[in-house]
């Protein structure tokens, strides 16, 4: 991460906050009013209670994740599926990672930054960590992401959910009646945080797919006090056990949808140790903000595209999951005025966590601008015969009132045989105007 940070530095997308900042509020308050401005990364130098500096939205922007993945044109979608073919044909190796010494030295949990996010959250909680652990049978390697309430120096407590693969693991660890050794990461580098992001098969290895992304092998190193081998670059390794059949009190947090989780009971980490990169850099993120929704709408909108392509849906572009996740946007080469209603009902299959609504565009929509979107809609025809209602689909797994059952689709495309009338405006060279040659 810290290269990253560096590059991000040199670029100008990384602003430093020098003076000192509360980790209880007002370092989030700070996030969120540099998100709401711009697209930037903070570093905040400065944090009470802690000498570790923290680092906050370096992945709240569309540009820089196509960037690391080397999109052309920002369409991320087209290029993690070519990307996801060679990691699916691509041999496994057995040994995938190059093993090599790092520096690294043991901190104590309450010298961490303990930043509280949100007004009724129950506690401090590590949010941008990075759950590493082996299946205890199948011993495959799994990347994922677990918010961490502090409870004491030696206690988190994690929310696992149970669509996540970290649960098989559990289940798997409980039948033995075992704790399953894990550890926290935060601050890794960048192509393990995007491969955590992504949404692959159980039996998958997401530290393949890293240093497949990195194009070499990804350096590990022995944990300090389990049995786990750990990105040897990673800032803070936080590593534990999560006890069998033991379940406390967790949450409120404030979470992605923009309200509080309620409380609780989930599983419970028992720290054993700390281990750090000399001068380490804590990595924050506050839930539900660009920086917590654009890696999930990537990864969301990726694997709801292949699954378009797969499904040998004809003319898909591009997807987008904006403005938030249970939307879905797919724009298209528009072949048939049946056309979208085949999108729409594709990408309702591709994950049923997902897609509450689906709307349609035609190629010369931006999906990532809503009001282009809506407009598009609002626009190209009657809205009352352009939108679908599916009644009672299922939605997400864990949903006791049925608030999630339902779809909505909208076919915000033009007439095929009315293209001429939907012929966009332009102003000849506005393009081109550089405003500082007219402005004093």
């Amino acid at each position: 991460m810290r290269e990253f940070v560096d590059r991000l530095q040199q670029s100008g997308d990384l602003k430093t906050v020098r003076r000192s900042v509360d980790p209880r509020y007002e370092l989030a308050a700070v996030t969120h009013a540099a998100q709401a401005a711009g697209e930037a990364a903070l570093l905040f130098e400065e944090v009470a209670g802690s000498d570790l500096p923290v680092v906050t939205n370096l992945y709240g922007s569309h540009r820089r994740l196509c960037d690391l993945i080397g999109a052309p044109d920002d369409n991320f979608c087209s290029r993690w599926s070519a990307l996801a073919d060679g990691f699916e044909t691509a041999p496994q190796e057995p040994i995938t990672f190059a093993a090599e010494p790092a520096d690294y030295s043991s901190l104590s949990f309450s010298a961490l930054p303990q930043i509280t996010w949100h007004e009724k959250d129950a506690a401090p909680y590590i949010t941008a960590g990075i759950v590493i652990a082996r299946h205890p049978e199948t011993r495959v390697p799994n990347l994922s992401f677990h918010r961490a309430m502090h409870v004491s120096d030696t206690e988190l407590r994690v929310r696992i959910g149970a669509s996540h693969d970290l649960a098989l693991y559990m289940e798997a660890a409980e039948a033995q009646g075992a704790a399953l050794e894990v550890a926290i990461l935060v601050g890794t580098a960048p192509e393990i945080f995007i491969a955590a992001c992504a949404s692959l098969p159980p039996e998958a290895d997401e530290l393949a797919v890293a240093a497949a992304l990195r194009g070499a092998p990804i350096p590990m190193r022995p944990a300090a006090t389990i049995d786990l081998q750990v990105p040897a670059d990673t800032e803070v390794v936080i590593e534990g056990r999560i006890l069998p059949g033991e379940r406390r009190p967790e949450a409120p947090f404030g979470e992605f949808m923009g309200y509080y989780v309620p409380e609780g009971l989930n599983h419970v980490f028992e720290i054993t140790g700390v281990t750090a990169r000399p001068d380490p850099i804590w990595h924050g993120l506050l839930c539900g903000s660009p920086e917590d929704m654009r890696p999930l709408e990537t990864a969301i909108a990726a694997r709801i595209y292949r699954h378009l392509v797969k499904a040998q849906i004809p003319g898909v572009l591009d997807v987008s999951t904006r403005p938030q996740l249970l939307n879905t946007v797919v724009r298209i080469d528009k072949q048939s005025d049946d056309h979208p209603r085949q999108v729409m009902e594709a990408a309702w299959d591709a994950h049923l966590d997902y897609s509450k609504a689906c709307i349609v565009v035609d190629q010369d929509v931006d999906i990532h601008d809503m009001d282009r979107v809506w407009w598009s809609f609002l626009t190209r025809g009657r809205v009352d015969q352009r939108t679908h209602i599916v009644d009672d689909r299922a939605g997400f797994y864990r949903d006791p009132h049925g608030d999630h059952r339902g779809r909505i689709g909208i076919d915000a495309t033009m007439p095929l045989d009315r293209r001429a009338e939907f012929d966009l405006k332009r102003v000849p060279g506005a393009d081109q105007i550089d405003l500082r040659d007219y402005l004093d």
